[in-house]
């Protein structure tokens, strides 16, 4: 369990994976920031994906590894998926106008957020992920009200707690 109270979730496969952001579209409704931590395979893009097709995006999701950030429009909502992998320096977000992205009032995915450094706001959610054995471990930590009322709102149905 983390400090919060919500336990961390082992995702056994990729098809769980998937299936986690999925649940997870349910209940994101915006503004809200999600950011995605973990080590290069831990399952950052394939939870996003997971999240876009629950969103109802039927098109490819890609990592935006070089592009920074990925724009998604399903129908009124918007999504910006970064990836701050390849960042350099948290000042080169101001290039890309960090700020109007986090403006509007649109769902935000924030892989590699340390590399963002103060450029970024706070995220209502932050989803731990870490490789363990053949699949994941997921470990949710909410950053504000909003994070926290997710995170008891999501159904635990079909997971098992780690």
């Amino acid at each position: 369990m983390t400090d919060k109270g919500f336990p961390a979730i082992d995702l056994p496969d990729e098809a769980a994976t998937l299936d986690f952001g999925r649940r997870l579209a349910v209940l994101a409704r915006p503004p809200l920031c999600i950011h995605l931590v973990g080590d290069l395979g831990a399952g950052k893009t394939t939870l996003s994906r997971g999240l876009l097709r629950g969103l109802g995006h039927e098109g490819s999701v890609k990592s935006p590894t070089y592009t920074l950030v990925e724009p998604y429009s399903i129908g009124s909502l918007q999504v910006f998926h970064f990836d701050l992998y390849r960042l350099a320096d948290p000042g080169e977000l101001a290039y890309i106008g960090i700020e109007d992205y986090f403006a509007a009032s649109a769902l935000i995915l924030v892989e590699w957020p340390d590399r963002g450094g103060a450029q970024l706001p706070n995220p209502d959610l932050s989803c731990y992920l870490a490789v363990c054995d053949e699949g994941r471990r997921l470990r949710l930590e909410p950053g504000s009200d909003k994070g926290v009322a997710l995170c008891r709102q999501f159904p635990r149905e079909g997971f098992s707690a780690a």
